[in-house]
């Protein structure tokens, strides 16, 4: 099994950075395919990025393409969210997940979370 902590979270002004970062612990992190979801007040838990067990291949939410990057560092069991050219609408709590089988964009593929740490972008 496997054990998620997010951290990084925190308050930024938009056309901020921030840099979050997942590590995990009990098994080898790099046997896992991990994402970042993210869920604001009232909505749905929604796909940000996902990444490939290697790092290799990486697969983003069109509202994120070209602003945040996700990487990982298999050495540290570490993968992390670098989030640029925030807007407000980026404002929710975002949750590190894993999985043992595919890089996939369901909620329901993932049966490894975080607790997730909230990020909050003001005008």
């Amino acid at each position: 099994q496997v054990q998620l902590v997010e951290s990084g979270g925190g308050l930024v002004q938009a056309g901020g950075s921030l840099r979050l970062s997942c590590a995990a612990s009990g098994r080898t992190f790099g046997y896992y395919v991990a994402a970042w979801f993210r869920q604001a007040p009232g909505k749905e838990r929604e796909f940000v990025a996902t990444i490939s067990r290697g790092g290799a291949n990486t697969v983003y939410a069109d509202s994120v393409k070209g602003r945040f990057t996700i990487f990982r560092d298999n050495d540290k069991n570490t993968v992390y969210l670098q989030m640029n050219t925030l807007r407000p609408e980026d404002t929710a709590v975002y949750y590190c997940a894993a999985n043992e089988r595919t890089v996939a964009l369901s909620t329901r593929v993932y049966k490894h979370w975080g607790q997730g740490t909230q990020v909050t972008v003001s005008s």
